[in-house]
């Protein structure tokens, strides 16, 4: 097998294997779409002789990490032929791009799996989760004290023409979030993009906007599905495609809008962060019907770079060995030294207080999962009494991460 990046000449053979892997369907122009998201030299493939057999992807993101920003790759479009599965390309196109993202200075990669089962082994773990909401239209009360402004307004928009006020907003609240990434022209073409294909037998992309004199403070982009109840009432399905506001009475007057709008029975919300102020607002919070599932996982390629590029919540001074099979510079001790001034993560000849597995690592690394429940779990392995909890709340954030829009 030779894995290597493809010429601009490949990319139709590329895309071609990816959806054969995927059992999937795409017209031209989506095909082109997809081109315009990716990196030409970042898109690795895998060749039996001169037959491409595998894909691997990864993209530039400055993604938000506790207390700032940081490089992080954004691997997609990993996929095998079904003919050549079982033999270790997979692994060999990992190990293929961990190196290079290495050699890169890209200190951290993340992605979005297609099974959760896969990419633990290559180092990824499990440091996002999200929700999904199934809320019937009569379970949309608030609460009583749910916030208001009287300076707020809402208005429908056409999306595409809203474009620059989405932005707006967006690009306020993903420094807030860790998980949310800058989003480029063509993301934005993307997710605005509202083509047969893009509808998939719902209606056309909607949006409404709340705003006061000075501009937009919150959006809502949706699409709603046509149904009919048995005596031939309207039982339409609003389906959310994202919701984000800058302040919470923005926040609670984009949801009215969305829970509130005539002709729907229910709404269904995908991709919602873990504590959504939703669950907070609704009076009967039972009616959300949340279903829990993971969102983003992430690999952390150089822990002294890494760990050095985030804020902690809390003090932290202590030793930890990496075991890392996949990125051997990662596997010995590592001391991480933290305050409010900053944070160091350095090589240390010292006994380790902790010893635990990249993954576990790669777990914690946005602050949303507890190293207190790998350590229950017996993933990790503590030396020093009561180290890992103190691990643990360093890196634990507010608020808690998730991206949201898959990659």
């Amino acid at each position: 097998m030779t894995i290597r990046p493809i010429a601009e000449a490949e990319w139709p053979v590329f895309a071609t294997v990816f959806r054969e892997a995927f059992n999937s369907e795409a017209p031209p122009a989506v095909v082109d779409r997809y081109r315009a998201l990716s990196e030409l030299d970042r898109l690795l493939a895998a060749f039996d002789g001169d037959q491409m057999v595998g894909t691997a992807g990864a993209l530039s993101f400055a993604m938000t990490v506790p207390g700032g920003t940081a490089p992080v790759a954004g691997v997609t479009l990993v996929s095998v032929l079904p003919s050549h599965r079982r033999r270790g390309i997979l692994s060999a196109m990992m190990r293929r791009q961990l190196n290079d993202l290495h050699e890169g200075g890209e200190p951290v990669a993340a992605l979005y799996p297609s099974e959760a089962a896969i990419y633990g082994r290559f180092g990824y773990g499990r440091a996002a989760d999200s929700l999904t909401f199934d809320i019937p239209r009569h379970g949309a009360a608030f609460v009583p004290d749910a916030p208001t402004d009287p300076a707020l307004r809402l208005r429908v928009a056409d999306p595409a023409r809203a474009r620059k006020e989405l932005e707006q907003v967006f690009e306020i609240v993903r420094a807030e979030r860790p998980g949310q990434y800058a989003r480029t022209a063509a993301r934005w073409d993307d997710l605005l993009a509202d083509e047969e294909f893009d509808r998939s037998g719902t209606g056309a992309l909607r949006c409404v906007i709340a705003e006061d004199g000075s501009g937009p403070r919150g959006y809502a982009l949706f699409r709603v599905k046509r149904k009919a109840s048995e005596d031939d009432l309207p039982a339409n399905e609003l389906l959310l495609q994202e919701l984000y506001a800058v302040d919470p009475a923005a926040y609670a007057l984009v949801w009215r809008g969305v829970l509130e709008r005539d002709l729907i029975a229910r709404v269904r919300a995908w991709s919602r962060p873990v504590d959504d102020p939703l669950i907070h607002l609704l009076a009967e919070p039972r009616h959300l019907r949340p279903l829990w599932r993971d969102d983003l996982w992430v690999r952390v390629v150089d822990v002294g770079r890494a760990l050095s590029a985030r804020a902690y919540a809390a003090p932290v001074d202590l030793v930890f060995e990496v075991e890392d099979a996949y990125c051997p510079w990662n596997a010995r001790c590592w001391r991480l030294s933290a305050d409010g001034a900053g944070a160091v993560c350095e090589p240390s000849s010292a006994a380790a207080d902790v010893t635990l597995p990249v993954s576990a690592l790669g777990a914690a690394y946005l602050g949303g999962r507890p190293l207190v429940g790998m350590l229950r779990a017996g993933l990790i392995r503590e030396h020093t009494r009561g180290a890992v909890a103190r691990l643990s709340t360093a890196m634990s954030w507010e608020p808690r991460p998730c991206a949201a829009l898959v990659f």
